[in-house]
């Protein structure tokens, strides 16, 4: 059976200053790399005699509007179904700069999860086939997920805020 240590122990090995920011939070082992490396990465993990992490699981996003030079993380889920081990990728962008390369060399269900995280924010997939929108309107100028708006209208007259616990 794989531990988080031993994967941790010879990713860091393959990849040295690569890789940063180990945790495992819930025991899913989580560590950070940058896009120069990730397909690599995600290859090596897949072809990696020992671990098979040949499954992968989602890529999404999260927007840091308040991390200067991290205001994007693209985060990988990817899955051993031979030895039920599971790992999380991070990858952290710039807004001035939300291009990373695609997985879609690797993994054919990549296509969906990167259209999915370009059309709700934004980041573009260097390489990808088909990159467009798949959830919203091709006429959106917007990125819905980015933290860029209010979450409440204050312009609204018909909430009382002791109604809310307020």
């Amino acid at each position: 059976m794989l531990t988080n240590e031993e994967v941790a122990q010879d990713i860091i090995r393959k990849y040295e200053n690569a890789v940063s920011e180990f945790d495992d939070p819930f025991g899913l082992l989580t560590f950070t790399t940058n896009r120069e490396t990730i397909i690599s990465l995600l290859e090596y993990l897949r072809d990696h005699a020992a671990f098979r992490i040949n499954f992968l699981t989602d890529i999404t996003a999260i927007h840091y509007p308040d991390s200067p030079d991290r205001e994007y993380c693209v985060v990988y889920h990817a899955h051993s179904l031979v030895q039920n081990f599971r790992v999380r990728i991070k990858v952290y962008l710039t807004e001035a700069d939300l291009h990373i390369p695609t997985a879609t060399s690797l993994y054919a269900c990549a296509n969906w999860m990167e259209r999915e995280t370009f059309d709700l924010f934004g980041v573009i997939f260097d390489g990808h086939p088909n990159l467009r929108r798949i959830l919203n309107m091709d006429e959106m100028d917007y990125f819905p997920m980015r933290k860029e708006y209010p979450l409440e209208d204050s312009t609204r007259q018909d909430k009382i805020d002791a109604l809310f616990g307020r």
